[in-house]
């Protein structure tokens, strides 16, 4: 395993509380990413998330493992109660220069796209079926532990 890489840490708890608890399982899984592009994908994800969303509506970030095709991921979503993708725009969403807003230039998700390709993910991005905004997610793979 190298050092440089960052670790990324899942508790294991049915308790919301759990994570001061004594008694909660911390299990820790080893991504091998660039830190400063994949941070530059979550803070994009979450600056997104603060523009479409009202002063109180909510941001949900969520982090789980899962196993697909004999391999493991993590997955990363950030999920708000703002006023979701417009239609017009969503089957371009992660195109060069695809924006609603009168900030940015359309760049973001097509930057985020291709930052989350190259550690051998996927993006993709919903709106929410059972209440208002949206939620971005990318999934990225487990290092294998040596």
């Amino acid at each position: 395993m190298k050092n440089n890489h960052p670790r990324l840490l899942f508790l294991e708890g049915e308790d919301e509380n759990s994570f001061n608890s004594s008694h909660s399982k911390i299990q820790s899984y080893f991504v091998e990413i660039d830190k400063s592009r994949i941070l530059q994908v979550l803070t994009n994800l979450i600056d997104n998330a603060l523009k479409f969303t009202d002063e109180y509506e909510q941001i949900m970030i969520n982090i789980e493992k899962f196993r697909k095709e004999d391999s493991d991921f993590v997955k990363i979503s950030v999920k708000d109660t703002g006023k979701g993708i417009d239609l017009e725009i969503f089957p371009k969403l992660f195109s060069k220069f695809t924006t609603k807003s009168n900030k940015g230039t359309g760049l973001g998700l097509y930057i985020c796209k291709n930052i989350i390709k190259a550690h051998g993910g996927q993006i993709w991005a919903q709106n929410n079926l059972s209440e208002k905004g949206a939620s971005f997610v990318f999934i990225l793979p487990l290092a294998p532990i040596s």
